[in-house]
């Protein structure tokens, strides 16, 4: 029997294939520590009231929920985070789980903070389960819309 170039194309992809292979999760798990970043860098942004870190982190096309049922674009949810109406105390995103699916990633966790009113000082405390719905964009990983349920 003789072998020619065309007998050992197939062997030779299914090995470099396999090769890669590990490489895939490895990837994925890349993508999962970047959303994870982006996800930290949005809670203390919360903290601040900082509103060049939501433009950077946030999509033109945001859709933000409120557990009260209100929704935002992007220029309304830094307008009213950054207003200076209320300060968070403690803001904590307990067990956050992290799915990145292509160029999308789904977050979820439970929101517990507290946040005081200004000038009033009056207190209030929100525990909530949050949906965030990241999108890649070029190189960045953007918030693309949120959602909260109240428990």
């Amino acid at each position: 029997m003789t072998i020619d170039r065309r007998h050992l194309v197939l062997p030779a992809l299914a090995i470099g294939l396999a090769g890669a292979l590990p490489a895939l999760p490895a990837l994925a798990g890349g993508e999962e520590d970047a959303v994870a970043k982006n996800v930290e860098a949005f809670r203390v942004a919360q903290t601040k009231a900082d509103a060049k870190v939501f433009d950077a982190l946030c999509a033109a096309e945001l859709s933000y929920s409120h557990s009260d049922g209100r929704v935002e674009d992007k220029a309304a949810f830094i307008a009213n985070a950054t207003a200076g109406k209320s300060k968070f105390v403690s803001l904590a995103y307990k067990d956050p789980k992290i799915h990145v699916v292509g160029n999308a990633a789904i977050v979820r966790f439970h929101w517990l903070g507290e946040a005081e009113s200004i000038p009033e000082g009056k207190k209030s405390s929100t525990n909530l389960h949050i949906l965030m719905n990241w999108q890649k964009q070029g190189a960045d990983w953007k918030l693309l819309s949120r959602a909260s349920t109240k428990l």
